[in-house]
């Protein structure tokens, strides 16, 4: 979704968001507009009914199937929605084949002065996501659906992490991202109806979206090193397993990616996303990887990174230029407890929290081809 940013309004008053659950107040947001515009971003997901169990002995029986419930939940949930009234309100597993609560939703959004977008799941589960842009903030001149018909049933795990990491989503829609900010000079608009906020700020330094990439990725190999309890000498030697020299083979790279087990499932890294890494790490580009570039590459880049950028900066002064961006100005979950990782007992709406954030506009440094 792209927006006009010179269409940015300033609101007075103040957005404070309260919740009284056993007597006492949840404060979602409190943040004053006098001084400053301000645009809010809320993403939640609602859970839809034909997720909601309603019976712990009885799998199959489902919210869905009694009205009275799902139509009593829904319509709290968008109490709470129009209550705060975020600028920017992306809900997930929105029960998009149910036209009857389409309907409620569009038109209390609508009524409220929301301007609204809803896409299905691509399996035609009956679910999809909703994203509502309030017309006093923001005007809408572009948007693009993105799907995602190569993951499956869900956003999937793509790499194995302690925590379900959406890895492979995060880089295909930051590829989207930036094919679509190269064929027009429209801001995509954050948050994307998923269940976290991304703040694209135009800094002058930015890395390129592959190298990020690859960063993330070696950081990933080196947790999984360090989750064997490998030592760095230890981390080498099993890469560069039969190795006859001290250096890594391809071979030898793409064999310990698939010991920790990045490759060889659907979700794991591909033939493709293998070969780009090892060209990466092959800095010299004679086809194996040294100690050194081993030590750059995945085990400790942050270090040679800043001795790189000491030596191109040089201590020479520049002019910046700057553009348009956001501060985050608050930012909290609700229920609050979450953020202490426990869940409410009482707290019925979903099964997910609410992500509310506030932010501000900041002029920040640039590159000269962003400004």
């Amino acid at each position: 979704m792209a927006v006009d940013s010179n269409f940015v309004k300033s609101t007075s008053g103040s957005i404070v968001q309260e919740s009284r659950r056993k007597g006492r107040i949840s404060r979602i947001v409190s943040h004053a507009l006098v001084a400053e515009p301000c645009i809010s971003c809320t993403t939640f997901n609602i859970l839809a009914p034909i997720y909601k169990r309603l019976d712990k002995e009885n799998q199959s029986c489902r919210e869905s199937e009694y009205k009275v419930y799902w139509l009593s939940r829904n319509q709290s949930i968008l109490d709470r929605l129009l209550y705060d009234r975020s600028s920017i309100i992306c809900l997930q597993e929105f029960w998009v084949g149910n036209e009857e609560l389409v309907d409620i939703y569009e038109k209390r959004l609508g009524d409220a002065g929301y301007i609204n977008f809803k896409l299905a799941r691509t399996n035609n589960r009956g679910d999809g996501l909703l994203t509502a842009v309030h017309k006093d903030y923001f005007r809408i001149v572009d948007y693009r659906d993105l799907l995602f018909n190569d993951f499956g049933d869900a956003l999937p795990r793509f790499l194995p992490w302690n925590q379900s990491y959406r890895f492979g989503n995060v880089y295909k829609i930051l590829q989207y991202v930036e094919t679509y900010k190269k064929r027009t000079s429209l801001i995509p608009c954050p948050p994307y109806s998923l269940d976290f906020i991304w703040l694209l700020n135009p800094t002058k330094y930015k890395k390129p979206l592959k190298t990020s990439w690859s960063e993330a990725v070696f950081s990933i190999i080196k947790y999984q090193l360090r989750e064997a309890s490998l030592l760095e000498t230890d981390a080498f030697a099993f890469l560069k397993a039969d190795s006859p020299g001290e250096y890594i083979t391809f071979s030898g790279f793409s064999e310990a990616l698939h010991q920790l087990c990045l490759t060889g499932h659907p979700h794991g890294l591909s033939a493709e996303e293998t070969k780009d890494l090892w060209n990466k790490a092959d800095i010299d580009g004679n086809g194996v990887v040294n100690y050194k570039e081993f030590q750059k590459r995945i085990w400790n880049p942050a270090r040679f990174e800043l001795t790189e950028k000491g030596f191109e900066d040089g201590g020479a002064e520049e002019t910046e230029e700057h553009s348009v961006g956001f501060n985050v100005k608050n930012a909290d979950l609700f229920p609050s407890e979450v953020e202490k990782g426990t869940w409410p007992e009482d707290y019925l709406l979903s099964d997910h929290a609410r992500l509310t954030v506030v932010f501000s506009p900041a002029r920040v440094p640039c590159s000269p081809t962003v400004c």
